[in-house]
């Protein structure tokens, strides 16, 4: 599928036809940075979107020791999730800051799939940078990125991961796309209302002690701005963007 220069305005809807969808980031607080809003609407919708984490976020907080940082965003992230309504958030306890690619981490996801069954399955930009934005991205969304559409590959082999057969837990062949937002390489929008960027907002909210740590980062107007300006781009009030990839 073709990818779009982020000042496209001919992006396409992204398709809702869907009643599931896994939402999978490497740390507590990367969905609230955009992805909430829709996911708050989808909930609305009466979709099910459950949220899997695959660290507790442990290294992200200067001030605060990993052995105090890790509980508290843990909790942080279960009030951002109660917020927009996710079915279940749940972590698999990889290590922050030093994911790696490999089958350790393919596996975890495959299972978390499997387990799931989504027929959509959410994350953020893993490219080499954020739209607009000279800085690296985060080492951890880098990685995860691949290791993610490689497990929705594995989840529906039976062949992969047989171990995972003997858990019960049989191939899945319904996931029909991975969508990353907030991706330089967009190609589909998701249109939402006030309320919801609302919701979106008091999601990232609830992460009160990792954005005090941010001093002076305006979280609400950048989420709103960047909800609007997305909204510009696409014809509508309010949306986020997406990089979809078929399953």
């Amino acid at each position: 599928m073709a990818a779009h220069d982020m000042n496209d305005r001919h992006l396409k809807p992204f398709d809702e036809d869907w009643t599931r969808a896994l939402a999978v980031v490497a740390h507590p607080d990367d969905l609230e940075f955009g992805a909430t809003s829709a996911i708050a609407k989808w909930v609305r919708q009466g979709k099910q979107v459950s949220e899997l984490l695959v660290t507790r976020g442990e290294a992200g907080i200067e001030t605060v020791p990993p052995n105090e940082a890790g509980p508290l965003r843990v909790e942080e992230q279960r009030a951002a999730g109660r917020i927009v309504g996710a079915e279940r958030v749940e972590f698999l306890d990889f290590p922050d800051g030093t994911l790696e690619y490999g089958l350790d981490l393919r596996r975890a996801l495959a299972r978390s799939i499997r387990e799931r069954r989504p027929e959509v399955v959410l994350s953020i930009n893993f490219r080499e940078h954020f739209p607009g934005q000279g800085s690296y991205n985060h080492a951890d969304h880098r990685v995860l990125g691949p290791a993610l559409i490689d497990a929705v590959r594995d989840a529906a082999n039976t062949w992969v991961f047989p171990e995972l057969a003997e858990e019960g837990l049989k191939a899945w062949k319904g996931v029909r796309a991975v969508a990353f937002a907030a991706s330089p390489r967009a190609t589909h929008y998701t249109s939402f209302g006030e309320d919801d960027l609302r919701t979106g907002i008091a999601s990232l909210d609830a992460h009160e002690v990792y954005m005090a740590a941010l001093e002076g980062f305006d979280h609400k107007a950048m989420l709103r701005r960047a909800a609007t300006e997305a909204g510009v781009r696409n014809g509508v009030d309010l949306a986020v963007e997406f990089e979809v990839l078929d399953a």
